[in-house]
């Protein structure tokens, strides 16, 4: 796909992001599914509001293009996300069979309290899954994506950090 197609859908990942404010103590994270060259799905970050540890956006993304395509699968589908997806998120992409994922910051662009593991990389779980055939792209509008979030060397209390 072109970049600029990329870009276009994660600014639309970032405004979802910014719709319920910016904090980054907040991960407001945004993710959009499109299938077809049509958002299918377009979610944020909602543990917090819900409270349910696997709202994540993708998570939710995922949800809501399933429940809007009838289908478990999102064979064809590409999902944008503002930030690498973690584990949670990476194993449900590999079951709904999303076909590519764009991600903007890695988890080297953002604090260690936006990841669940010290020394795991997500991206690995995608070279050792059973599937070879899900395309995973990162850096797209990275230094846009990363500026939602806790740069890497924020000093933040250890009461303030998730998953620590």
């Amino acid at each position: 796909m072109p970049q600029a197609e990329d870009e276009a859908w994660m600014r639309k990942a970032i405004e979802i992001a910014r719709s319920k404010g910016s904090d980054p103590s907040t991960s407001p994270l945004g993710c959009v599914i499109v299938l077809d060259g049509k958002i299918i799905a377009g979610e944020r970050n909602q543990t917090e509001e819900l409270p349910d540890a696997t709202a994540h956006a993708e998570m939710m993304a995922i949800r809501r293009g399933c429940e809007g395509t009838g289908e478990m699968e999102l064979r064809g589908a590409t999902l944008y996300s503002t930030l690498q997806p973690c584990g949670m998120c990476t194993m449900a992409l590999i079951w709904s069979k999303v076909g590519r994922v764009v991600y903007g910051a890695g988890r080297d662009d953002v604090h260690a309290m936006y990841f669940e593991a010290k020394h795991v990389d997500t991206l690995a779980f995608i070279a050792d899954a059973y599937r070879d055939d899900i395309m995973i792209e990162g850096g797209c509008l990275r230094e846009k994506c990363a500026a939602l979030y806790y740069p890497p060397d924020a000093d933040l209390p250890l009461e303030e950090q998730a998953n620590l």
